[in-house]
């Protein structure tokens, strides 16, 4: 029973580890501090070294992947000083690196000395829970730095991806070395590679004679360095080309296209058809495999690079996730060192079971072909959270819906009858994941039916674009949404709060303009600045003359209830 079962268990913790991502992390905050505020920025001078610090206030936190020095007339190298990195996973940027508590960087000149005609340009992006601030960038001349004299910043608007090392944070934290370890251990037991094992076993000690167990240790080990070598060389070419493809893996035709194949690799899964490398390669690697002399080190360690190249379709998602993330890293030696460890982790099974024999591993069988389903279920959860950036609130939750359906009547066919309990929790899972359906299409047809807030919002990108709109407005109230797409609380509003049907009924009444501050352009500093926003998502009132009606203004989100409430408070001054 515990056996025909237990990928009900797995699978279900899985899929709704997955869920749990998206889970509401914002809260309303009463008050805001400045960028300058939050973040406050130092340098700090000498002809040896520069050095850059940040003060981050609690609750707030940079990017790391913003920050970024250039230098005109100054060569020179960067140095964090070791510091707490904390993953982040954020629905414009994806997974990244945030700094909560402080960052120093060093910059270490190439020639003796730093040269009093150069001067720097530091760019960053921070936020805080229901506000993101705007980038920030400053310019400092090194002949004021260098002569203790304060230097001028001016905001630009800075948008390309730093360069910086995560190899630090890998030797520096106790823990992400472990984890990429342990999620090798897991893959090495995913349904295609666990029958596998004993027969890797076999091929790695020989066919003529037993080996002794230190023998067997050892070639073991070396088959395991060979496919580990031949995983470090995919990280380390996945990171090389991923230098420049950070924002393009966020695309939504690239998103799309990883979500299709993650769909087909379900398919597999289910039995529909079978992948696996053309015949002719597999023939060819076979071949070159069996040349070596099983028992013999050097042979042994080649049959492992092999081993390397043979990716089973089990493998194939945890493994893009692995990728993805060195690709994101843009660090070479991180890719290399994370899929080393990763296959390192993936060669304990195989070392176990080359020294204390198959006995300690669970008999394949029937039961196999259910993990494999199940794992398939697994991999269909993947297609919705990379669809979730850019499908609308209720589609993902549609998409949800019908994955716990379709997974927990497959349970019940694999339960039957005779089980009455089991059968009872099927049902009870069909029920729970059917009740998001019904809320589910009722967003779709408010949206689909002219509801649509976009469609009613006027954008414009300048002070003057926007002066032009107040003068035209034909209702007593104007309401101006500041917006920018990596703005997350921004996103918020929209999926939560304006399409509402109450929130909608009450905009109606008003004159809606949204500022697209995306870019931070020139126009759109001016216009922050007449206004004095602090960041984003804010919203401004404006009465029918075009003048912001006092103590209106919304900074950071609100849920629709406190909007709706708020839209009836403004709307009963005038």
């Amino acid at each position: 029973m515990i056996k025909k079962y237990w990928q009900f268990f797995c699978t279900v913790f899985l899929i709704s580890l997955f869920s749990s991502a998206y889970a509401g992390l914002f809260d309303k905050k009463a008050e805001f501090l400045t960028a300058e505020q939050a973040f406050p920025f130092s340098v700090q001078a000498q002809p040896q070294q520069i050095i850059l610090h940040w003060e981050i206030q609690p609750n707030y936190y940079l990017y790391k992947h913003t920050i970024q020095v250039t230098g005109e007339n100054v060569a020179f190298t960067q140095q964090i000083e070791p510091t707490i990195e904390k993953s982040h996973q954020d629905p414009y940027f994806g997974n990244t690196q945030i700094y909560e508590q402080g960052l120093e960087i060093k910059l270490l000149p190439k020639q003796q000395f730093f040269q009093a005609e150069g001067s720097l340009e530091v760019s960053y992006q921070g936020c805080t829970d229901g506000l993101c601030y705007p980038p920030q960038t400053r310019q400092i001349q090194l002949a004021e730095l260098l002569n203790n004299t304060p230097s001028n910043t001016e905001n630009t608007n800075i948008t390309t991806d730093p360069e910086t090392s995560l190899t630090q944070q890998l030797f520096q934290s106790k823990y992400a070395a472990f984890w990429f370890f342990l999620l090798g251990i897991g893959l090495a037991f995913t349904p295609c590679v666990l029958p596998m094992l004993p027969l890797l076993s076999a091929l790695v000690i020989g066919q003529k004679q037993r080996a002794n167990t230190a023998k067997a240790l050892l070639l073991s080990v070396v088959y395991v360095q060979g496919m580990a070598f031949t995983y470090a060389l995919l990280g380390l070419a996945v990171a090389a080309v991923g230098l420049s493809l950070q924002a393009w893996l966020q695309s939504p035709y690239v998103l799309g296209f990883f979500a299709l194949l993650f769909v087909l690799l379900a398919c597999s899964m289910f039995g529909l058809f079978h992948l696996q490398i053309p015949s002719r390669w597999q023939t060819k690697l076979n071949t070159l495999s069996q040349k070596q002399s099983a028992g013999v080190y050097g042979g042994v360690f080649v049959m492992g690079a092999i081993a390397g190249l043979i990716a089973s379709p089990c493998t194939s998602a945890p493994l893009s996730a692995a990728l993805l993330y060195v690709t994101q890293s843009g660090d070479l030696l991180t890719g290399a060192l994370t899929l080393y460890l990763l296959a390192l982790g993936m060669g304990v099974p195989l070392i176990a079971i080359t020294v204390f024999g198959n006995k300690i591993l669970p008999k394949a069988g029937a039961w196999l072909e259910n993990v494999k389903v199940a794992f398939g279920f697994v991999l269909l959860a993947l297609p919705i959270i990379l669809l979730s950036r850019i499908l609308p609130p209720y589609w993902e939750q549609i998409l949800w819906s019908l994955l716990g359906i379709a997974f927990f009547i497959w349970f019940i066919t694999i339960v039957g009858k005779a089980h009455r309990f089991w059968l009872l929790v099927a049902l009870i899972g069909i029920v729970l994941s059917a009740a998001p359906l019904y809320f589910s299409w009722q967003q779709y047809w408010q949206n689909d039916n002219g509801n649509n807030e976009n469609d009613t919002f006027i954008t414009v990108t300048s002070l003057d674009q926007l002066q032009q709109q107040l003068r035209q407005n034909p209702h007593q109230i104007a309401m101006v949404d500041l917006y920018a797409d990596w703005c997350v609380a921004c996103k918020e509003f929209e999926h939560k709060t304006f399409n509402q049907p109450q929130v909608q009924q009450k905009l109606s009444q008003i004159l809606l303009i949204r500022v697209d501050m995306t870019k931070n352009s020139v126009e759109n500093q001016i216009l922050s600045k007449k206004y004095n926003v602090l960041g984003l998502p804010t919203i401004l009132f404006f009465d029918q003359q075009g003048n912001e009606i006092a103590n209106s203004r919304i900074t950071g989100f609100l849920e629709a209830q406190p909007f709706l409430d708020w839209l009836k408070k403004i709307q009963g001054k005038q």
